[in-house]
């Protein structure tokens, strides 16, 4: 069952659905055109821009919002955390630095969407990620490496989805985001 909180900018004029995220949205570890945001344009029969980075901290993210938002985004898929916690950076940074990128996509009139990896030891995030999208009317996708992060077949390195693994992430996030789509 969906979370009820009010979802911010649903009926936005923006035209284009923004991919913002790390390695995990830039699609690091399968072919080109195998890529998260790849699989979910698929799905959704339109254009998804990927602004994924690979080796990005939360920390490190607001400084490319320039980018994200010149593109006037109907939806922003925020995905970040998993290399702030890899460098054993304060989850709070990070959790501080998604929240500004949230007030950021929608003081641009755009949905936001928090994208949580939800991988090993992560659960802090998760909780953190899931309270900030509560409160700042954000849409929340929970734990995207779930059932993945351990299974071989999924994987193209120790960390990494391969395109079997990001259509999977491309399906989770396209069952969330769904509803708030025009």
């Amino acid at each position: 069952m969906k979370d009820t909180h009010q979802i911010k900018n649903v009926g936005n004029p923006g035209t284009q659905i923004v991919a913002f995220g790390d390695s995990l949205t830039a699609g690091y570890g399968a072919p080109k055109g195998s890529s998260y945001p790849d699989y979910l344009a698929r799905l959704l029969n339109r254009e998804v821009v990927n602004l994924g980075l690979s080796g990005e901290t939360a920390v490190h993210a607001p400084s490319r919002l320039g980018e994200v938002l010149e593109l006037n985004p109907h939806m922003v898929l925020i995905e970040f955390g998993a290399n702030d916690y890899m460098q054993n950076r304060r989850m709070e940074d990070a959790v501080q630095a998604v929240s500004q990128i949230v007030d950021a996509v929608q003081a641009a009139g755009a949905v936001a969407v928090v994208v949580d990896t939800g991988g090993p030891g992560m659960g802090r995030y998760t909780s953190a990620y899931k309270q900030l999208a509560k409160e700042k009317g954000a849409v929340f996708v929970p734990g995207i490496l779930k059932g993945i992060f351990n299974k071989r077949q999924y994987k193209s390195d120790m960390v990494h989805p391969n395109a079997a693994g990001y259509e999977i992430v491309a399906q989770r996030v396209y069952r969330e985001i769904k509803p708030y789509l025009k």
